[in-house]
């Protein structure tokens, strides 16, 4: 199970932060969102970690938070994840993944919005069969290619 997200910025930039493609994005520049690692055995203790850095919450304009199953059939029953996105000065937002029976390799969890300056976070869970499915149903209009590892 992989952590990501689909991110637009203000300047109508966009793209995914992701460990697929080698995308891990920046803190310091844009995106200004970045990942952690990509705990690829379930070893890490910590899992995967998406940051934003806060202090540039001004230039971005949205952030769609999703997991997918990078290799093999989706079993999110078995996959024993759980997703939450925090947010200061906000309710958490956990998603257990083994509760889904899903046969559909990827979830997005959340939207965050930029709203006066300050992210809004909407809880979505809804599943697609890859990213580019998931992009048209929230028209990001990225342009899709297989990627790897």
């Amino acid at each position: 199970m992989d952590l990501g997200c689909l991110y637009e910025l203000k300047d109508g930039s966009k793209g995914t932060v992701q460990a697929l493609g080698k995308r891990f994005g920046s803190l310091t520049g844009p995106p200004y969102i970045a990942l952690d690692g990509d705990d690829r055995f379930g070893a890490s203790a910590n899992g995967e970690n998406l940051r934003i850095n806060g202090q540039m919450v001004s230039k971005i304009k949205r952030i769609l938070v999703y997991t997918f199953i990078y290799e093999g059939i989706a079993n999110w029953k078995g996959a024993d994840g759980v997703v939450i996105v925090q947010c200061p000065g906000g309710s958490d937002i956990i998603v257990h993944m083994d509760e889904y029976g899903s046969r559909q390799i990827m979830c997005a969890i959340a939207m965050l919005e930029n709203v006066n300056d300050t992210l809004s976070i909407e809880k979505i869970v809804q599943f697609f069969q890859g990213h580019r499915a998931m992009d048209q149903a929230f028209h990001w209009g990225l342009r899709w290619v297989n990627g790897s590892k």
